[in-house]
């Protein structure tokens, strides 16, 4: 659902002895919340899309994990912060998922720049992708990373697109290595579209 607050605060953290007995119930909501905001473009990738809930869920699941404490609960936060849709974006976690360890590295040779290819296209308009800046997620050998976070960042005129049920909405990847594209089931488009104001 929109949130009018796009920012994940200390205040948003439970402590870890109220999460773990809403723990299952909390996944389990996350877990059908996702299930429309999961878009798989070609055989190996998939994109994730964050959305308040989804990354409150990451950070809540790092600290019941790995018990790090109040130093601990900075840390997620300034690591997921960004992630968060801020009204005007759609924000994506990419993934490569390729289990088989030889193919995997193989295939992520040389697909290096892969997060500047990707776009999302509202009829004839293209949005393209602005990846993370924190970390290159391309080696100077050319090699990509097989998690990239992406921007996709709207105009007023197309936030109003996007919203308007039936649009057709295809996410795609253009690198030499590996081009395909995706058009969004309406429930994903829908799903999607909550993250915009």
């Amino acid at each position: 659902m929109p949130r009018e607050n796009h920012t994940v605060t200390r205040e948003d953290i439970m402590s870890p002895e109220d999460y773990a007995p809403a723990r299952k119930e909390m996944r389990a909501r996350v877990t059908r919340l996702k299930k429309n905001r999961r878009i798989h473009i070609g055989p190996d990738a998939t994109a994730y899309f964050e959305s308040f809930d989804t990354i409150i869920h990451q950070i809540h699941e790092m600290l019941h994990i790995e018990k790090g404490g109040e130093e601990q609960i900075a840390d997620e936060l300034n690591a997921y912060a960004t992630l968060v849709p801020n009204g005007t974006e759609l924000v994506a976690t990419l993934m490569f998922e390729i289990d088989e360890p030889i193919r995997r590295a193989k295939f992520l040779d040389g697909l290096g720049g892969v997060e500047e290819t990707v776009s999302i296209d509202i009829g004839a308009e293209k949005i393209m992708a602005q990846p993370e800046t924190d970390v290159d997620r391309t080696s100077a050998q050319g090699k990509a990373s097989s998690i990239q976070f992406l921007h996709f960042v709207f105009n007023p005129e197309q936030i109003k697109k996007f919203k308007n049920p039936g649009t057709e909405v295809i996410i795609a990847i253009n690198h030499d290595k590996y081009a395909h594209m995706t058009k969004l089931p309406e429930a994903s488009r829908e799903a999607l579209a909550s993250d915009l104001d």
